[in-house]
């Protein structure tokens, strides 16, 4: 009876000191720059809303955030970085859900990019502009199709990568219409605007981030937005549904993740502090500016969200055949 009373005793200090030590990270995270890891390089929508996040962030942390640009092999750089990093808050992986969801079914990957990550939010929605080279005889969608019908696998459209929005925009238009056009693929947004512009592809769907100044500069020619609905910075500019795809509607949205394991308490400290980021009036008017409209989840709506379109996604590339080059 003594011996197990002690044991009792012994056990019962433990789970407190675990959890008096748990309450103490809770109130002292974070105790150093935080690292948010992008897979794209600067410029273009994902790079433009981490750079409104990070001061903003920063106040409310009080720590610096370190944006982290690691653009390339189709976002799985950056993905690998967070997924293999210490889970204690100080590694973030921010950029489009899309390549985590679809980059398990295009990649022979070692890590499970839903399995590996706990949630914390998502952070906001944009469309895409569909923009040419002004040198392409094409001034609306529909001419766009014919010509690429009656030139098949002439035409080039600039990517981020298999799975990046910009190449899930695409494909989606090339199953809606049956045109060939052929990905050529970038390390990030902006390097995919700035080969367009340079007449290196011909055709792009990109963030309003990094086509809309050279399409207001005359070194790109916008066609349409790829939402169902018209953006409210260029109003003017007609949907793919309206020019004639009806049915096409295509956006993108961007999140924050850590690495799975992180504790429950910084999860909710890192939500607690991007979400008042995002209620922030000048924050949701500097996301519009670029495209976006703020979302904001919980991390449960998140997880959510990310089964729910994973299925989704598994279906359009098994159906497509797609797969990483």
């Amino acid at each position: 009876m003594e011996a197990r009373f002690v044991l009792t005793v012994a056990a019962g200090a433990t789970a407190m000191l675990i959890c008096l030590t748990g309450n103490a990270a809770s109130q002292t995270y974070p105790t150093k720059p935080v690292r948010l890891v992008l897979p794209v390089t600067p410029g273009g929508g994902t790079d433009a809303l981490a750079r409104i996040i990070g001061p903003r962030l920063a106040e409310g942390l009080g720590q610096s955030i370190v944006i982290d640009n690691r653009g390339g092999a189709g976002g799985n750089i950056a993905i690998e970085i967070v997924a293999k990093a210490v889970p204690d808050g100080y590694t973030l992986y921010m950029g489009v859900g899309a390549r985590l969801m679809v980059n398990p079914l295009t990649y022979k990957l070692a890590f499970d990019p839903i399995r590996d990550f706990a949630p914390i939010t998502q952070l906001a929605a944009a469309q895409y502009i569909l923009v040419v080279h002004p040198s392409v005889p094409a001034k609306a969608v529909n001419e766009l199709i014919a010509l690429a019908k009656a030139r098949p696998g002439s035409l080039n459209y600039a990517s981020v990568g298999v799975g990046s929005g910009p190449y899930l925009a695409a494909e989606l238009f090339k199953s809606r219409t049956g045109i060939d056009i052929v990905q050529v693929p970038y390390k990030g947004g902006g390097p995919a605007a700035t080969a367009v512009v340079g007449g290196e592809v011909q055709i792009l769907f990109g963030s309003i981030a990094s086509t809309l100044p050279h399409v207001k500069a005359s070194k790109l020619r916008a066609l349409a937005v790829t939402s169902k609905n018209r953006s409210h910075l260029i109003p003017e500019l007609a949907t793919i549904d309206e020019s004639g795809l009806p049915g096409y509607n295509f956006t993108v949205w961007d999140g924050v993740l850590a690495p799975t394991g992180i504790p429950r308490t910084t999860v909710s400290r890192l939500h607690s502090e991007i979400t008042k980021v995002l209620k922030m009036p000048d924050t949701r008017e500097l996301f519009r500016r670029v495209g976006y409209e703020v979302t904001g989840t919980t991390p449960r709506e998140l997880a959510d969200i990310l089964r729910a379109e994973s299925a989704i996604w598994a279906k359009v590339i098994k159906g497509a055949n797609i797969r990483a080059n």
